[in-house]
């Protein structure tokens, strides 16, 4: 892709009006393709959780193995722009706490930017983590881990006093001093406004064209995920029916003992073979 990008260059694109291509990914060799691909910014998600661990929401995640997923991706991707997602509870519990915790991603994964699921509470968090120094993406919207409240996730500012709230919201979080803004689900005619009101870069996951960039989960865009999309993902391949088909092959392959031959061996050095069987000979005796 060239020189890494950097936080400049994500104000850069917003200024010239230049789109920006993101990913949700979470390990070291697919990162290792995102930059090469064109791909601008790189969040590894807490959608790990759902995405690698099979599990059903984003809750169980926690910091220890997201520090460990975000240095993978820092290491597969280093020209990358670097997202971390702080996890459930890694900053309800204090100011402090969040602070720590995003430091942790700095120091330890490499991250450039820090993304918090935010709400008004979330302000004095957002407030401190920038007075930190570290960058922060206030993520507005539907937020995933506010489903063990809500018991389920729908679009967000789908009517007039909602879209006013959020737009209110985005512009609170920038005066906080949230350096970029994630939106969620959220009406496309809403996102748009927050686009424009805002300084900062606006990153739409399902919340429409008018952002300044988009983001969407690498398993969905290459095929992999199993079931109905979300109505604003898309499939850019189909590689769930390939990859089944060729370890479907592989495994005939093994049960027939076609594979391996003896290509696909190492083997003795020349000669060595008969003083292997002298060796084993005199053992015998």
């Amino acid at each position: 892709m060239g020189n890494p990008w950097t936080i400049s260059d994500l104000y850069e694109a917003k200024r010239l009006r230049r789109k920006i291509a993101a990913v949700s990914c979470y390990d070291y060799t697919t990162a290792g393709l995102m930059t090469d691909a064109g791909i601008h910014m790189v969040l590894v998600g807490d959608s790990a959780a759902q995405v690698m661990l099979g599990h059903d929401s984003t809750l169980p995640a926690t910091m220890d193995y997201m520090v460990a997923i975000t240095t993978a991706v820092r290491r597969g991707a280093p020209d990358a722009l670097l997202v971390a997602d702080m996890p459930f509870l890694s900053y309800a519990l204090g100011v402090h706490e969040a602070v720590r915790n995003a430091g942790r991603f700095v120091q330890e994964a490499g991250a450039q930017m820090i993304k918090i699921e935010s709400t008004p509470a979330q302000v004095d968090v957002i407030k401190a983590v920038s007075d930190a120094d570290m960058a922060v993406m206030a993520h507005i919207g539907i937020r995933p881990q506010s489903v063990g409240k809500t018991g389920r996730l729908r679009a967000e500012g789908v009517v007039a006093p909602d879209a006013l709230e959020l737009i209110l919201l985005a512009e609170r979080m920038v005066e906080a001093g949230a350096g970029c803004l994630l939106l969620e689900g959220v009406a496309r005619e809403a996102a748009a406004i927050i686009t424009q009101r805002v300084d900062v870069p606006v990153i739409s996951c399902g919340s429409g064209p008018d952002c300044d960039g988009q983001i969407l989960i690498i398993s969905d865009i290459l095929g992999l995920t199993r079931g109905t999309l979300p109505k604003f993902s898309r499939k850019y391949a189909d590689l769930a029916d390939s990859i089944q088909d060729a370890v479907g092959r592989y495994a005939t392959d093994v049960k027939e003992s076609a594979f391996p031959d003896d290509e696909h061996c190492y083997h003795l050095k020349p000669g060595e073979i008969e003083i292997l069987r002298q060796m084993l000979k005199a053992l015998e005796t």
